[in-house]
Order: C-alpha cells, then structure tokens, then sequence
C-alpha cells in the first residue's frame, strides 16, 4: 500500500510540469510574460523574422514584425514595457477574401476562444459613416487570470479602393 502511494505522488510530480493551469495565458510562439527583448529579438532572428519598426510610445516600446510564418498573418506587434514582453497582436490580413469568409473566420475564432476560456465579452461593435470611409470594429475579450486576450475585425472602405480588413488577436499581461 505504501508503495503504490509512493508512486502516486512520483507520477503526479513527474505530470505536473506538463499541465497548463487557465490562470493565465501565453504569449503565442513559445514565448513568455516578461521575456527580455534579448530574448525575443534572437528569437525573432532565429525565425528569419524581421523587425521592420521599433518605436517608443510613452513608457513602452512597440516592435513591428514581418515574417513569421503562419497562415494569413501579415504582422505582429511585440509590446514591451522596462524591456519586458507585456503585449504581442497578430494581425492578419486576407486580401482576396469577401466580408462573408472573414465573418466566417471571425465566428471560427470566436467559438475557439469561447470554448476554451469561456464565452467572450462584447467590447466593440459599431460602424462608422461619418466620413468618407466606412468603418466597421468588432471585438471580444476574455479574461484568463492576470491575462487578457482580444479579438478584433477591423474594415475601412473607401470607394474605389479595395477595402482594408484586418483580423487581430491580442494577448495582454496585465
């Protein structure tokens, strides 16, 4: 009896490394919270990833990055505060696609989220005709801990040029 107890808690303390408690998210690509811009910039090399903007904005530094490789992704932003990872937003674009696949690809990310974290929070939804663009935001958040995560359509359209659509996924350290 002893024995089996013994092996019990060698097996639950060999398991618990592999699970992922929900009291926060992960920053997408390996990454983690508060990775030093060292880090993250070899990283980023080492992907053949290529930092095309590093700029300030009050007390955080916010780095555009081309070329990571997954479907449709077109940018991300690496957000940093004391050179520490806090943010990282995916943006994806899709320049042949009609508003109805990116509704579609929205409601597939959307249920994704939903059944992993929970239903999502509405925090955007308007459209915009003041001007001569059209404008149109949608977006959820869910909250997971001390972590936020965000997913936002975005289209401005303004005849005759193609509309410009983006789909977006924020993950926040808070």
């Amino acid at each position: 009896m002893r024995r089996s107890s013994l092996i019990g808690v060698i097996v639950l303390l060999l398991a618990a490394p592999c699970v992922q408690s929900l009291d926060e998210l992960l920053p997408p690509f390996g990454f983690r919270w508060n990775d030093s811009m060292a880090r993250v910039e070899a990283v980023l090399h080492g992907a053949k990833a290529k930092i095309t903007s590093r700029e300030k904005k009050e007390n955080r530094e916010v780095w555009t990055v081309e070329g990571l490789v997954h479907p449709g992704l077109k940018r991300t932003l690496f957000t940093f505060k004391q050179r520490a990872l806090i943010a990282v937003e995916l943006q994806y674009e899709y320049p042949d696609w009609s508003i109805e696949r990116y509704n579609q690809r929205m409601g597939e990310i959307r249920k994704y989220f939903d059944e992993k974290y929970g239903t999502g929070k509405l925090v955007s939804r308007g459209n915009e005709h003041d001007t001569d663009v059209i404008q149109t935001l949608v977006g959820y958040q869910w909250m997971v801990g001390t972590t936020m995560l965000e997913l936002f359509y975005f289209s401005a359209q303004h005849d005759p040029l193609p509309p410009f659509r983006v789909i977006s996924v924020d993950y926040k350290a808070l």
